[in-house]
């Protein structure tokens, strides 16, 4: 849970600064200004430009999160006379000024001799982004590791043309988080680039157990003696990863898959399919030291690497039409611990930024402002405050845009 108490008064905009406070924004300010007067010096200069303000930038955020909110395709939209338009938060800030902002904001102006990183323009955001989730929070013992939800809003897909679709660029980048399975908060994220040039970039390890590998063990960096259950899906779980993370203290259930797993080490016996049918709820099982290999039957063969449950402890999977169904312990939790994500997926994909810029960059601060804000949400709700005001996470994100755009008064409501 949290690792501070937060006032019964406490606003949006107090649990959003637990992870982008002031020091932050007034750093995007200095380097948007920088970038402004280093692309002036370089294209000439432009008469409509003022220097960024504090009070600006966090207007400015906030017109990018009220599209998280309203789903509008542009942020651009707020100022039009359709149906996403805004005219309440369109009186702050002119178009042209918006745009303007838009066009130099920058959070590393300039690149440095010794950067060879891709995502040098980000990575200090990225840090002090993590170091706040690590200090409001401690995870529960059970945490998953998943790529979440971020594709583009459905209602778009459905009404946009062909044309449309194959115009917008597909993403550079893969996203992955470490996240509490009990809350939904997300303790870690790892960003990987697709065009990474090198050996360890993603077209050189694509479809390979090695980049899942990688990005799995970047993930639990911070996580070793702690005695952590990480759940995994296919493509991270195998048994050299698994003996490995048990060495630092990490404890590991995944679902094997013999398309998508790297199977080296595993009795071959146990991944083939039987011939002879089984009834459901029947199970297999080898072990080697504290690892357990599971071949479960329920309308297919589900096959699961653990070595944080005893294979012999029972659970169940209860089915609506069937009712129950027996099942090793480590298979219940599983199905227990992913069904959640599913839930927080569906609960909090929808409030992800709808703009999309073409810089890969931008891309990820986005996506990146999107987790820190339903994480804000996460600790409201397990705060006293909640208690007082009971916003939805609609709601907590309209008052975050108000307090941003300076609309709300953020002393405690009577």
């Amino acid at each position: 849970g949290p690792t501070r108490k937060m006032p019964l008064t406490a606003s949006a905009m107090d649990f959003f600064q637990l992870f982008v406070p002031d020091n932050v924004l007034k750093n995007m300010v200095v380097q948007t200004n920088m970038y402004a007067k280093k692309y002036q010096e370089r294209f000439g200069s432009d008469d409509a430009w003022i220097d960024v303000t504090l009070t600006e930038m966090k207007a400015f955020l906030g017109y990018m999160i009220s599209t998280s909110i309203h789903h509008c395709e542009s942020v651009l939209s707020i100022w039009s006379s359709g149906f996403y338009s805004n005219k309440s938060i369109a009186l702050i800030m002119t178009q042209s000024r918006f745009e303007k902002i838009l066009k130099y904001f920058h959070i590393v102006a300039f690149r440095s001799s010794q950067t060879t990183h891709g995502l040098y323009k980000i990575q200090p955001f990225l840090d002090s982004l993590q170091n706040g989730f690590d200090s409001a929070f401690r995870p529960s013992q059970a945490q998953v590791l998943h790529e979440p939800l971020i594709d583009e809003d459905p209602v778009f897909i459905a009404t946009c043309t062909e044309r449309e679709l194959r115009k917008r660029k597909k993403r550079k980048f893969s996203l992955w988080v470490r996240q509490c399975s009990s809350t939904g908060f997300i303790c870690q994220i790892y960003v990987h680039l697709k065009e990474g040039s090198g050996a360890d970039g993603l077209d050189a390890l694509k479809n390979k157990p090695q980049l899942h590998s990688m990005v799995a063990k970047s993930l639990c960096q911070n996580a070793s003696g702690k005695n952590y259950i990480i759940f995994t899906g296919p493509s991270i779980t195998s048994l050299n990863l698994f003996e490995e993370f048990e060495k630092q203290g990490i404890y590991c259930c995944g679902l094997l898959s013999t398309r998508k797993s790297d199977c080296t080490g595993l009795p071959p016996s146990m991944l083939n399919n039987s011939e002879t049918p089984q009834s459901r709820g029947q199970y297999r099982i080898r072990m080697k030291g504290n690892m357990s290999l599971i071949c479960w039957y329920n309308k297919g063969h589900f096959r699961f690497l653990t070595n944080a449950y005893s294979p012999v402890q029972q659970g169940v999977i209860i089915k609506r039409k069937s009712g129950e169904i027996p099942c090793p312990l480590a298979v219940e939790a599983f199905a227990a611990h992913l069904s959640y994500i599913c839930k927080y997926d569906d609960k909090y994909s929808k409030y992800f930024i709808s703009h999309k810029p073409n810089k890969t960059w931008q891309q990820v601060f986005w996506f990146a402002i999107s987790i820190a804000i339903n994480n804000a949400y996460i600790l409201y709700k397990m705060s006293e405050a909640y208690h007082v005001t009971r916003y939805s996470r609609a709601q907590f994100g309209e008052r975050l845009v108000k307090e941003l755009l300076g609309l709300e008064d953020t002393s405690p409501s009577h």
